[in-house]
């Protein structure tokens, strides 16, 4: 497909897009086993490991996830891996994926998309930090038991509000203001879910 985030170049095969299909089966599953609901939960199960199995053997290299099965490049996307309960967060494949991100895709400590300029993604170049990525890798740091870096990045990211609240889709930290849509839903959620697993975090000693 084009990805979560609809590039133009044409349709690869996603590491993300790949996880979301095994997310889908795996909650099957799961509705299955945990909820007593019908379907063919053995059927499933095999999709599941199939799907699994396929992103370990094509979305992994030089012992990181990769953005697509031909492209080693870094993505924030990948940040939702442990997230949605892929991988668990200190695998020692999303450890590198997450410093890979960190040394690729952070500026001023805010999380781009991608590498600008590597995906024909039919926008005008100068994209800013885009604020849902930086609250995923708060998150990922948390689950690593990096609550620090975690606050760290989180009490940026707080800064970066107006003076009701509100967040948009992105930051430039060249001109130091918030660009793209205003407000943005998907900002505000991720800024809960990011505090409730700092709370969390720090309510278990973690």
């Amino acid at each position: 497909d084009e990805g979560i985030w609809e590039v133009r170049s044409g349709r690869r095969h996603f590491v993300h897009s790949k996880v979301m299909a095994w997310v889908a089966v795996d909650r099957a599953v799961k509705a299955v086993e945990q909820f007593g609901e019908s379907g063919p939960v053995e059927e499933w199960r095999e999709a599941r490991e199939a799907i699994s199995t396929e992103i370990f053997d094509q979305g992994v290299a030089n012992g990181r996830f990769k953005r697509t099965y031909d492209d080693t490049g870094p993505d924030a996307s990948l940040l939702m891996l442990p997230l949605v309960g892929f991988v668990a967060a200190d695998d020692p494949r999303m450890q590198a994926t997450v410093e890979h991100i960190r040394d690729e895709l952070v500026v001023d400590g805010l999380v781009h998309r991608y590498r600008e300029g590597e995906a024909d993604d039919g926008l005008p170049p100068g994209e800013g930090a885009f604020l849902l990525c930086s609250f995923w890798l708060v998150d990922c740091l948390v689950l690593q038991g990096r609550r620090a870096e975690a606050e760290n990045i989180f009490e940026r990211l707080l800064a970066l509000r107006n003076d009701v609240g509100l967040l948009a889709e992105q930051y430039d930290p060249h001109l130091a203001r918030q660009v793209g849509n205003f407000p943005q839903a998907f900002s505000h959620i991720a800024l809960a879910t990011a505090a409730r697993m700092l709370d969390a975090a720090a309510a278990g000693g973690h």
